[in-house]
C-alpha cells in the first residue's frame, strides 16, 4: 500500500464509509503548498441508471471532471489517501462528518461532527429531481469550469444573468425538439464566445435527454477558442464538443448540422448565423439577436414616421423591431415556421428577444412573400439578410413579382 502520513485507522475508516456505508455524500481533499492549492473530490452519482463515482480535480484554476466505476473509484481514493505533506480531508456522510488536518510536522488533527441523520436522495448527482435545466443534473463541475459557479459550487452574483440566459435557452431547445423522433442532434453555436451555451447544451441534452449529440462552436477570436477548447478538454468532452476559429461566413463544420444556435451575436452576425443555418439546410434555427445597427443607418427620416425617427432612442428601438420582423419574414418566405418570443426576463438582459424557427413548409408561399415585399417597400430598405441570401430570396421574390405583373389588380 502507498506510503501515507494519515493514520492507518483513519484511512481505513474513510475507505469503509466511502464504499460500505450507506449515505456517503462526498470526500474532499485540499493540498496547499508552495506550488499553489490542489483540490480533489469524490462523490457518488447516478448516470443513466448506473451507480458511478465522479472525481473532480482543480489546480491552478483549471477543473477536470471524470466519472469512474467502482474499481476506478477505489484506485482514486487510494491515490488521495496516499498523498503526503500538509493537507485537509473532509468526509461528508448521512451519519456525520469527519475532518482531518495534517500539519506541516505530520501531526493528524481529527474532528468529528455529532451524530446526524441527513436525508440523502438515492438518485443523487446526474439524475436528481428536475427544477430547471441546469439543476436537472449535477452541473456543478460544468458551472465551475465555465466560471459561472465559485469553488463551492455557488452561482457567482456577477454571472447570475448569464446563468438565467443559458437555462432559458435550454428550455427553448428542449421544447423545440420535444417531438423529434431521432435521439441524435448535431448543433452549431455561431459566435460561441466563452462557450457557456455550447457546453451546457451538450451536457444537458446528453445527460438529461439521452441524446447522441455533437456540438461545434465557431468564433473568430483565437484566445476565446483556445479557452473553450481547454474547458472541453478539462470536462473530457473534446471528442464531442469541438471549436473552430474563424468567421461564420468562411468556417466549415465537420458534420451536417440539424440546429444552429446564436446567443447575442452582434449586428449582422445574427443574420450570418441564420444564413449559414439555411445554407446548411438545418431544421432548427434559434437566435437571440444583440445590437442591431445596419437597418438603423438606412431608415429615412422623412415621411409620416419623421416624428418617431427624429428621436435617437426611438429610432434605435424601431430599427431593432423592424430588423427582427424582417428576419422572421424572410425565414417564413424560405419555408420556416417562426415564433418571435421573449426567452428570458428583461432583468437578466434587455436583449431578450429570440427567433425560433423550424423548417416545415414549402418555401415561397404567396402570403409570406407578399407581406415581406409590402413591409420592405413601405420602409424603402433592403435588409442585410435579403442581400446575403440574394440568390435564394431572388428566386421567390422574382417569381411573385412576375406573377403580379401578369395579373395586375
Amino acid at each position: 500500500m502507498a506510503r501515507t502520513d494519515l493514520p492507518e485507522n483513519i484511512a481505513e475508516e474513510i475507505r469503509n464509509r466511502v464504499f460500505n456505508e450507506s449515505g456517503f455524500m462526498k470526500l474532499t481533499q485540499v493540498v496547499r503548498g508552495r506550488g499553489g492549492t490542489f483540490r480533489v473530490s469524490l462523490r457518488p452519482v447516478v448516470i443513466k441508471d448506473e451507480n458511478k463515482y465522479q472525481g473532480e480535480m482543480t489546480e491552478d484554476g483549471r477543473t477536470q471532471v471524470k466519472n469512474f466505476d467502482l474499481d476506478g473509484a477505489r484506485a482514486g481514493l487510494e491515490e488521495m489517501l496516499g498523498q503526503t505533506g500538509p493537507r485537509e480531508l473532509h468526509l461528508i456522510t448521512a451519519s456525520g462528518d469527519l475532518h482531518v488536518r495534517i500539519t506541516k510536522k505530520g501531526k493528524a488533527l481529527i474532528s468529528r461532527s455529532g451524530r446526524m441523520a441527513r436525508k440523502v436522495d438515492a438518485r443523487q448527482g446526474h439524475d436528481r429531481v428536475k427544477r430547471q435545466p441546469l439543476t436537472a443534473f449535477d452541473a456543478v463541475p460544468l458551472l465551475k469550469t465555465l466560471g459561472i459557479a465559485d469553488a463551492d459550487g455557488n452561482i457567482r452574483a456577477s454571472m447570475r444573468g448569464k446563468y438565467d440566459q443559458v437555462n432559458e435557452f435550454l428550455r427553448i431547445i428542449d421544447a423545440t425538439i420535444a417531438a423529434k423522433p431521432e435521439k441524435t442532434l448535431n448543433i452549431v453555436d455561431c459566435g460561441c464566445g466563452r462557450a457557456y451555451l455550447t457546453l451546457a447544451v451538450y451536457f444537458y441534452l446528453t445527460v438529461v435527454r439521452g441524446f447522441d449529440v455533437k456540438v461545434c462552436g465557431i468564433d473568430k477570436q483565437a484566445d476565446v477558442i483556445a479557452t473553450a477548447r481547454a474547458m472541453a478538454d478539462a470536462l473530457d468532452v473534446s471528442d464531442r464538443v469541438i471549436f473552430v476559429e474563424g468567421t461564420l461566413a468562411d468556417s466549415d463544420v465537420p458534420f451536417d448540422p440539424d440546429m444552429v444556435l446564436s446567443l447575442h451575436a452582434c449586428d449582422t452576425a445574427t443574420d450570418e448565423a441564420l444564413a449559414r443555418g439555411i445554407e446548411w439546410k438545418c431544421r432548427y434555427l434559434l437566435c437571440a439577436p444583440c445590437c442591431q445597427h445596419e437597418l438603423h443607418k438606412s431608415l429615412k427620416v422623412g415621411g409620416p414616421m419623421r416624428a418617431v425617427l427624429r428621436h435617437g432612442i426611438l429610432r434605435e428601438r424601431l430599427a431593432d423591431l423592424l430588423t427582427d420582423t424582417f428576419r422572421a419574414q424572410i425565414l417564413r418566405v424560405l419555408g420556416f415556421r417562426v415564433q418571435v418570443m421573449e426567452f428570458v426576463s428583461a432583468d437578466a438582459t434587455t436583449r431578450n428577444i429570440l427567433l425560433r424557427a423550424e423548417f416545415s413548409v414549402k418555401p415561397g408561399q404567396q402570403a409570406a412573400v407578399s407581406e415581406y415585399l409590402e413591409l420592405r417597400d413601405f420602409w424603402e430598405v433592403t435588409p442585410w439578410l435579403e442581400t446575403r441570401l440574394a440568390d435564394l430570396m431572388g428566386k421567390y421574390l422574382d417569381h411573385y413579382q412576375r406573377g403580379e405583373a401578369r395579373n395586375p389588380s
